[in-house]
């Protein structure tokens, strides 16, 4: 069984270990976070382990293939005021670039102790955490792999549901992908985050900016 309690409570840590991070990416009277595409892998099928920590599945006693990492983030309105109570659904390949859905048609193996999916909750802050691993790059057709990404939806009653993607600062498939190119400056570069090397795994850091439903 997971001990999610002593999880949140690393994450948590690991939030700290990033304040010099946070306060560099701190978000206030900012527009929405550039919206990206759902793509076609979003999970169909329910799953008994969404939590917080996706290198383990729970019942099985193995770890995820790949680099663990650890994301940190905020959900935060226009005015920069903490979204609480915020849905954030990730999801993500694993580790060979293969996402765990009927329709992926990479043939790279699946990996039985990836959970691939978490379901978080923003806190009174607006902040979330989980663990997972560097998911893998994977082609598309006529020359072009995405580059590693992680999938957000961010959902609060309130606000404008958002769909959007994280990207790892460094990677050379940036600059050649299609989706993340076609944002423009300087709000693309709202979707890299760096991974700063820590006690345990590489962490970074995600916030996110959702804009608020106004009233008719």
């Amino acid at each position: 069984m997971k001990d999610t309690h002593l999880k949140r409570r690393d994450l948590i840590r690991a939030a700290s270990a990033l304040a010099a991070v946070t306060a560099a990416q701190a978000v206030s009277g900012a527009t929405p976070t550039p919206a990206q595409t759902e793509g076609p892998f979003y999970p169909k099928r329910p799953q008994d382990d969404t939590d917080l920590d996706l290198t383990q599945v729970e019942g099985r006693e193995g770890t995820a293939q790949g680099e663990p990492v650890r994301v940190t983030g905020r959900v935060v309105d226009e005015n920069g005021e903490p979204v609480a109570g915020a849905r954030v659904d990730v999801w993500q390949a694993n580790a060979a670039g293969r996402y765990d859905h009927e329709d992926d048609p990479n043939p790279a193996p699946l990996d039985p102790n990836f959970q691939g999916w978490g379901i978080l909750k923003t806190d009174a802050e607006g902040r979330f955490a989980f663990r997972t691993i560097r998911p893998g790059a994977y082609a598309v057709g006529n020359g072009w792999s995405r580059p590693p990404h992680i999938h957000f939806k961010v959902a609060r009653r309130g606000y404008h549901e958002l769909t959007t993607q994280m990207y790892f600062a460094g990677d050379p498939l940036n600059e050649t992908d299609r989706i993340l190119q076609a944002v423009p400056e300087p709000d693309r570069g709202r979707l890299v985050v760096d991974f700063a090397a820590t006690d345990g795994d590489p962490a970074g850091h995600f916030d996110i900016v959702m804009g608020v439903v106004k009233p008719a």
